[in-house]
């Protein structure tokens, strides 16, 4: 897709999806300090917001709806209403960053094992290069601990790939725009 044109992608920072998940203080300071970056750096940055009309927690204009506080999108962000699990399907992401010319996408949010998974492996699909911050992204326990869910990710993303994009994790300490 050409040379390198990032964008940060604030995956679900909403009251409901992050409610009881691990690490939870750790993971929204590594989330707000890697938007502080971006901002300072002039990075674009798309917050994805899951809505569900069929449920009352997490139905538009709801309390659980709502971002987390410290999560607060600016004039010139974009925010992206999604319905399902994959940040792309039947949503303005991929032309929003077309737009744009975005290349490489800066991953961070909640519940690892479903929006960052299939929105991470859609994007390489898409032809993105896609970062994945190690640190910042979280979930909640469910068959296995939310510490093993997570680890687990960041080993099974690090080895994805298409023939023409790469998805790399890595601790935010360690990544610049």
């Amino acid at each position: 897709m050409g040379e390198k044109n990032s964008a940060l992608i604030v995956i679900d920072m909403q009251l409901g999806p992050i409610w009881g998940t691990y690490k939870q203080e750790e993971t929204m300071k590594v989330i707000r300090q890697m938007i502080s970056k971006a901002e300072a750096e002039k990075i674009d940055i798309f917050y994805i917001q899951y809505e569900d009309p069929q449920s009352d927690v997490l139905k538009k204009g709801t309390q659980f709806w709502q971002f987390a506080p410290g999560i607060t999108p600016r004039k010139q962000d974009v925010i992206i209403p999604k319905q399902a699990a994959d940040s792309f399907y039947q949503t303005l992401l991929h032309d929003e960053l077309k737009k744009r010319g975005i290349t490489h996408l800066t991953v961070v949010g909640v519940r690892t094992e479903y929006c960052i998974d299939t929105t991470c492996r859609a994007a390489l699909s898409l032809g993105y290069q896609v970062t994945l911050i190690e640190d910042g992204h979280t979930t909640v326990d469910d068959t296995l601990t939310a510490e093993q869910i997570i680890k687990h990710h960041n080993t099974n993303l690090s080895k994805v790939s298409t023939p023409h994009s790469k998805l790399v994790v890595i601790p935010s300490n360690e990544y610049n725009y």
